[in-house]
């Protein structure tokens, strides 16, 4: 049941505790799909198990790295571990995107390589940055 290229609208959900950065992000996805957006690791946590138990899944996730309390990259191992305990096929997968100011490659190659991140946006994010990855990521911007 659970498929990241579900029929319907594109389901996203924006984490980033500073708000003009939430705002600027739910600003630019608007046009692809319906965005939810939380402030904190924890309620990112919540919202992406609750989607999965609801057979309504986030198809993609902008997971901000630095934020107060529990990380991104803590969190983002969180969700595959979500994914895992409801055996979520790899290529079914929720597409997660991190997103940071740091563009350090330490900062770049643990996302990837500890976490499973499917891509890392370097703030600021402009809209062309947001159309041109998720188009390189398959996904089509609702008509």
């Amino acid at each position: 049941m659970y498929n990241a290229f579900l029929e319907g609208p594109m389901r996203i959900l924006v984490v980033d505790d500073d708000s003009p950065s939430r705002r600027t992000l739910e600003k630019y996805l608007e046009p692809w799909g319906e965005v939810d957006a939380v402030a904190d690791a924890m309620a990112c946590i919540e919202a992406f198990r609750n989607a999965i138990e609801s057979g309504d899944p986030y198809d993609i996730v902008f997971l901000d790295i630095v934020m107060p309390g529990m990380s991104g990259h803590e969190a983002l191992r969180e969700l595959r571990a979500t994914e895992a305990d409801w055996k979520v096929k790899t290529l079914e997968e929720t597409r997660i995107v991190m997103t940071s100011i740091l563009e350090d490659p330490h900062t770049v190659i643990k996302a990837y390589n500890e976490g499973g991140a499917t891509s890392y946006l370097v703030k600021p994010i402009s809209r062309k940055n947001i159309d041109d990855e998720l188009t390189r990521l398959g996904f089509a911007q609702k008509v």
